[in-house]
């Protein structure tokens, strides 16, 4: 029999804040900024929003880049794509590489003022050639142009969000940290004529100059929002909540009208 993965809306408390397992992941800071709501009741009181399919592409350029960053890690050279770029750096070397980039343990710093445990898996690390690492993500997408830049992306604030994460992540490890980090951009070129069982991308280095000033007030309305037995406001943009909260009064109408 084949396993079938199914939502589980009760998850172990050993998962959820207070937990020995919890920790605040660089998305689940995210989810806090887009829906305190959302963030409360998956954290607090252990229901998370369903899960969305896999984007197995992407997984898998990512692991191909790591593969091919990996390279050139191990010999101690820069990548053809820094050449080009003019960056002087190479992949950073360091016993804990795997580590930070495992989706369940990455860069880990307990946060002093609020005892928060904040983790963020990176994708690479670069260094440059006066010690300060560089921190990389890579993404993978299908879009019209050459991709140079965040700006015409919805996903920009999130990006940058996720780029000042690591980069304070990796400050608070002692590290000299360059503020300029790096998006290696794989855009797939979907105008050819087959597909020919090859897909054709263009690699583009993209700039990100992260910021990190927002965090600490950020981990401290995080770590009020967990402590609170107050239910959080929604978020502007969240469409799980006004799905609830619909489907929640539906069911409780037909349920009345059925007790007539």
């Amino acid at each position: 029999m084949s396993y079938v993965r199914r939502y589980n809306p009760n998850r172990s408390p050993e998962w959820n804040y207070g937990g020995s397992k919890w920790k605040l992941s660089r998305s689940k800071i995210d989810l806090f900024i887009e829906c305190p709501r959302c963030f409360y009741i998956d954290n607090k009181l252990g229901t998370k929003r369903p899960n969305i399919p896999s984007f197995n592409l992407n997984i898998a350029v990512d692991a191909l880049f790591k593969k091919e960053f990996d390279v050139h890690r191990n010999a101690g050279t820069p990548h053809p794509l820094m050449k080009a770029a003019g960056i002087d750096a190479v992949p950073f070397a360091h016993a804990d590489m795997d580590m930070w980039r495992d989706n369940f343990e990455g860069v880990i710093h307990t946060h002093e003022d609020t005892g928060l445990v904040v983790s963020g898996a990176v994708d690479d690390i670069w260094q440059d050639s006066d010690g300060a690492l560089i921190v990389v993500d890579y993404k993978a997408t299908c879009k019209p142009g050459k991709i140079e830049s965040l700006s015409d992306s919805s996903w920009e604030s999130q990006y940058r969000r996720q780029m000042g994460v690591y980069q304070w992540l990796l400050a608070q490890k002692g590290f000299d940290v360059a503020k300029t980090g790096y998006f290696v951009y794989a855009n797939a070129d979907d105008s050819r004529d087959a597909f020919e069982n090859t897909l054709h991308f263009e690699t583009t280095l993209v700039p990100c100059e992260g910021d990190t000033d927002w965090i600490p007030d950020t981990l401290a309305d995080i770590k009020t929002c967990l402590e609170s037995d107050a239910i959080p406001p929604v978020g502007d943009s969240c469409e799980y909540c006004p799905y609830r909260e619909a489907a929640g009064k539906k069911l409780l109408a037909l349920h009345m009208a059925n007790k007539k």
